[in-house]
């Protein structure tokens, strides 16, 4: 993989941890920022910044035999509308400018989506299927977004057809194009190999990705039905967890033996994180327990951090780490530490405060400060991983 176009998608991911951070630390002290302006660009730079580029880069590194300049080309192309909504975003929220960018962004990616799919180049169905599947996901997504204007404009900002445009756009891209996605490359790390089990595993990740779009549904268009419908696609997605251990199994423990204790240390993290999603997204069987969710945003942000750092950038940390972009050292292992320290704080300190809320109990003891210095360990952990990579010589 490129030095380069690695170490830009982790300084998006940084500078995403930093406004992160200035968020957590606006309830600690009033900034000139306004709050939403300042969470529309932490939302956009890490989804867009960090994890799209990153697939984007891993795509053309293990997909695309021919390297050509139009990949790295559009890549910039697609940076500086990154750049473009990180220099807009916390100064005027969704305006002219910012709404350019994103434009800009979704153009990028239609065009990065009839690069791969025409040029690909793979003799797994396996990888082939899963890298279609993630890119149909991104594709469709996208029509969340093309639907907000009329929202806007037919209904208003509080319409439930503006929310549920929202959470489409959501939905599918962490529970369709980037969660597949990274399973696209780990399968084709682990060469797992087409079978009945993987065509299976398949037909269930599919379908449970496309019913369980049904409880954000029912948070704003509130049906019986949407709820027997996401409990269907909860029950297949528990299913596909199933066959997906019992594809990686013999196949996990030849890459464990082989690798280093900081790519097993991610590893064994991602798939926890992975796991755990599963079941708790099953919790939402239980309607109170659903509810409950949604009613607490230290909950929903907890699963939202817990999906897109827990398990989407902890695949990606392993892919990285399973380069030669990096030098096996204790600066390296102290990097992973404290960024898994981090998540782990944070996360623990949201699902507290959520469930103390929903107790009627009020705040935890500090819990703003406690956040905002649990949270200060992610970005000391990403730059620690960045300047290893800077560096170390053999890319």
């Amino acid at each position: 993989m490129s030095k380069k176009l690695v170490v830009t998608c982790l300084i998006n991911f940084f500078i995403a941890a930093l406004l992160g951070l200035a968020l957590r630390y606006t309830y600690l002290s009033p900034i000139s920022f306004n709050y939403r302006y300042l969470t529309h660009a932490h939302s956009h730079i890490a989804m867009l910044g960090w994890v799209y580029l990153m697939l984007y880069t891993l795509f053309v590194r293990y997909f695309i035999p021919e390297k050509k300049p139009v990949y790295t080309t559009l890549f910039w192309v697609t940076q500086i509308a990154v750049v473009g909504m990180l220099l807009s975003f916390p100064f005027q929220g969704y305006a002219a400018i910012s709404i350019t960018f994103s434009t800009l962004h979704i153009l990028c990616s239609y065009y990065f989506f009839r690069l791969i799919w025409k040029n690909h180049e793979t003799q797994s169905i396996v990888t082939k299927l899963l890298l279609k599947a993630s890119l149909l996901f991104m594709l469709i997504s996208t029509l969340g977004v093309w639907c907000l204007g009329p929202a806007v404009g037919i209904l208003g900002q509080a319409s439930a057809f503006y929310q549920i445009a929202i959470q489409f756009f959501l939905h599918f891209q962490f529970n369709g194009w980037f969660l597949i996605a990274v399973l696209a490359v780990l399968f084709h790390k682990l060469q797992i190999k087409d079978s009945k089990e993987f065509q299976l595993f398949f037909k269930l990740l599919i379908s449970s990705s496309i019913l369980t779009f049904a409880l954000p549904v029912n948070w704003f268009a509130p049906h019986v039905v949407l709820l027997w419908i996401n409990g269907l696609g909860v029950l297949l997605l528990m299913a596909s967890l199933h066959v997906f251990l019992k594809l990686i199994k013999p196949r996990l423990k030849t890459m464990m033996n082989a690798s280093s204790n900081n790519l097993k240390f991610i590893l064994w993290f991602a798939l926890f994180c992975f796991i755990l999603k599963i079941v708790l997204q099953s919790l939402s069987l239980i309607p109170e327990i659903s509810n409950m969710a949604f009613q607490h945003r230290n909950l929903v942000i907890g699963f939202i951090h817990l999906t897109m750092l827990g398990v989407i950038s902890g695949f990606l940390f392993v892919f990285i780490l399973q380069s030669q972009l990096v030098t096996q050292n204790k600066n390296l292992t102290l990097s992973m530490f404290v960024f898994v320290l981090g998540f782990l704080l944070t996360e623990l300190i949201l699902i507290i405060q959520g469930c103390l809320f929903y107790f009627g109990i009020g705040l935890l003891p500090n819990y703003y400060v406690l956040l905002f210095f649990s949270s200060i360990l992610l970005p000391l952990g990403i730059v620690g991983l960045i300047f290893n990579i800077y560096k170390t010589k053999s890319a």
